[in-house]
């Protein structure tokens, strides 16, 4: 069984180059069957474990990753079990210490730092079990299998859309919100967006301003950041680096409270409602769509195969950073956003146009195109 995954992307903001990422994602053939959540397996059918991250920091994981995720099972007629530990370190590692004792035979997990999801994936595998990464990936954690989106390129767009909405400006001063410094795909992210704006900053095209990272990606505290970071400056940044889309909107409020918002171009990524709202309004410069369908099907995909006792390989691999272990992978590939190709996201069933575009945001979706 090879799962193949898709190769670095080129920037893009066009429907076609959506639709080129949709058709490089995997491919299973399942075969429909009744299912019952949360159950345990029967003695005969593999049963699957996930344990998502939380609510708050962003809501793909109970809207687009649980639903994904169930669809997939459901139509391979395995079981599953699908918890949230809503931010919890005590619950990741309770919930897993429950799902081991019912016998999983594969654990997904999306750890909410690398200490506790090592601490999982030992246990998962000292039992015979199967581990897959999934989304983040555990340094020094030792998974079977890690499947994500290319992570730096997610950063890159984002850097990218930032230059591209502060064209013109002169010397602007740009601010950096970061994710959580315990997520090592904010990390990523991070080495995506400086690879870009770092020679801006070198060149002394762009002014370089505050750069803080954001405990647990908790907005509240991230927009007390970059309160904080307006104060410090005497309101003078320009552009906002904001690593996801409800960071972004933190950032929003607080430029909102002091009649800047729509003169500040800020970036954010996840394409959610609220995101795609705030590009409407232009409030918001871009975000970035991840198929998380596409990462869904994948990881299910993997899921399956070794609770079926398959030894299923991919394409690609990525070196763990603590322990210098190559993790073979599953990498796909994300879309920069904009106010010009809102649409495909729409188009690709991920943004449901009727709540997009409900109440004020209706004529804002019709000049531009969108529904």
């Amino acid at each position: 069984m090879h799962l193949l995954s898709s190769h670095r992307p080129t920037r893009s903001t066009t429907r076609a180059a959506l639709g080129a990422t949709a058709a490089a994602a995997l491919a299973l053939t399942l075969t429909a069957c009744g299912q019952d959540d949360g159950g345990g397996g029967d003695g005969d059918t593999p049963l699957i474990g996930v344990i998502l991250p939380d609510s708050a920091s962003s809501d793909r994981w109970e809207t687009a990753d649980r639903k994904y995720l169930e669809e997939a099972f459901e139509a391979a007629g395995v079981d599953y079990d699908i918890q949230n530990a809503q931010g919890s370190r005590e619950d990741f590692q309770t919930i897993a210490d429950q799902m081991l004792t019912n016998g999983v035979d594969v654990l997904v997990t999306v750890n909410l730092d690398s200490g506790t999801g090592k601490t999982v994936i030992e246990k998962a595998k000292s039992q015979g079990v199967a581990t897959i990464d999934y989304d983040r990936l555990t340094e020094d954690g030792g998974a079977d299998y890690y499947v994500s989106f290319d992570n730096e390129q997610v950063g890159v767009f984002q850097g990218e859309g930032l230059a591209a909405c502060l064209e013109g400006a002169t010397t602007p001063l740009v601010a950096e919100l970061n994710g959580s410094p315990t997520d090592n795909n904010a990390t990523l992210f991070k080495n995506g967006y400086d690879s870009v704006l770092q020679p801006l900053y070198d060149a002394g095209t762009f002014e370089k301003g505050p750069d803080e990272w954001v405990p647990d990606w908790d907005n509240a505290q991230g927009g007390t950041l970059f309160e904080q970071m307006l104060t410090d400056t005497g309101a003078e940044i320009d552009g906002v680096l904001a690593a996801n889309d409800d960071l972004a909107h933190a950032v929003i409020t607080v430029l909102q409270r002091n009649n800047l918002n729509g003169t500040v171009p800020v970036t954010g990524q996840d394409a959610t409602i609220q995101g795609l709202q705030n590009i409407l309004t232009g409030d918001q410069c871009m975000t970035v769509y991840k198929p998380v369908k596409q990462e869904a099907d994948a990881a299910a995909e993997l899921a399956i195969a070794l609770a079926n006792g398959e030894e299923p390989t991919t394409d690609q691999s990525v070196i763990d950073p603590i322990s210098g272990d190559e993790v073979p992978s599953v990498l796909l590939e994300s879309i920069s956003v904009n106010i010009e190709n809102i649409q495909a996201v729409v188009d690709d069933g991920y943004a449901d146009p009727a709540e997009l575009c409900a109440g004020d945001y209706a004529a804002l979706c019709t000049e531009h195109g969108i529904g």
